[in-house]
């Protein structure tokens, strides 16, 4: 549900788009082609299917530039995924509401709160926190001391943010995440037992950033285990101590990097991928799902598989391995031929001997 009317010529100003039809048509909706009503948006991202368009129930369509006409009123873009994106976030806007502090919240000494602030029941914060303007604490957050969070910053429920930890402003940090949580770290003797090394570093999260649900993202040993800014990251996603993530990531789900890897710009890894600790994906590089990458990967490299290969190579020999029971076959019948013309041979050479 929509929070605001917006006119057509607002939303086609907004996304860089060419409008079709009434300027002045206020649309106060998003929905799907097959669901819109009057006053909804929707969006058509293939050209060839403008067919769909004759069916349309609602007020007005973002179309790629390619698609000029319709009976319906359009936004033509370059990109109508990206705008429908905007659009939707910008009819879904609220405005901030300060709801204070509950009072089954816990507020540690010498921690100031904000007037601009929403605390509910049952969050902990600890001695000495800095808040920033605008901020929304759900229900059981648990934020450590020394804890500073930047303007606008959305803490889901039962997040813990441990002691010392810094997060930017307008970052989103979805239920059951753990920032700052030690880093996997053992000294290990002759005998086979384990000593904790000590984790003394903290995680810093830079501005709008997005943490799913249930990710951990460990301090460093020493220094900054670093989260910059525009990166995101799908759930149960597990990032160790001092790694260092460069800005505007996309990381999905399940994926797992290991200690003091550094991840450059742009950087995208598909779900279930394994990084080992100590290398660097420089900027633009892309895993395929399920891949593991072992060493370092330069600028734009596209990788898949386990060990990781390149792309178009990964491809290949993917193919390929799903023909290896034909192959195979085919090998024990060359070697039965092999076997057969060999005996022919030795019965050859003992006649003529």
């Amino acid at each position: 549900m929509s929070n605001i009317s917006v006119s057509l010529k607002e939303l086609a100003k907004l996304t860089n788009g060419e409008l079709t039809g009434d300027a002045n048509l206020l649309i106060s909706g998003f929905a799907p082609l097959e669901t819109a009503e009057k006053g909804d948006i929707s969006f058509l991202v293939k050209p060839g299917q403008v067919d769909k368009l004759d069916a349309f129930a609602g007020s007005a369509v973002i179309v790629p530039i390619a698609i000029e006409r319709s009976s319906v009123p359009l936004i033509r873009v370059d990109d109508p995924y990206l705008a429908s994106a905007v659009i939707h976030n910008l009819l879904l806007k609220k405005a901030f509401v300060a709801k204070g502090v509950h009072p089954q919240a816990w507020i540690g000494k010498d921690t100031s709160i904000p007037e601009q602030i929403s605390v509910a029941p049952f969050v902990s914060i600890g001695e000495r926190v800095k808040l920033g303007e605008r901020i929304s604490l759900e229900s059981g957050v648990v934020l450590g001391d020394d804890v500073e969070i930047g303007d606008d910053t959305i803490v889901k429920a039962n997040v813990t943010v441990a002691e010392s930890c810094r997060i930017g402003n307008r970052v989103i940090i979805f239920s059951g995440a753990v920032i700052g949580s030690d880093g996997y770290g053992y000294a290990t003797d002759k005998n086979g037992f384990h000593t904790k090394r000590p984790q003394v570093g903290i995680v810093q999260v830079d501005d709008d950033v997005e943490i799913g649900a249930n990710c951990c993202v460990d301090r460093a040993a020493y220094g900054v285990t670093l989260i910059k800014s525009g990166t995101k990251i799908d759930n149960l996603v597990q990032i160790a101590h001092n790694v260092v993530v460069g800005e505007n990531c996309l990381i999905v789900s399940q994926v797992g990097i290991s200690g003091s890897t550094t991840l450059g710009r742009n950087v995208v890894l598909g779900g279930q991928v394994g990084v080992t600790g100590h290398i660097t994906l420089e900027d633009g590089v892309m895993v395929g799902a399920q891949s593991g990458i072992h060493n370092n990967q330069k600028a734009g490299a596209q990788v898949g598989g386990s060990p990781a290969l390149p792309i178009k190579k990964y491809v290949r020999a993917a193919i390929q391995y799903g023909k290896l029971p034909e192959m195979s076959k085919d090998i024990r019948r060359l070697k039965k031929q092999m076997a057969a013309l060999t005996a022919t041979e030795e019965e050859h050479k003992g006649s003529t001997e």
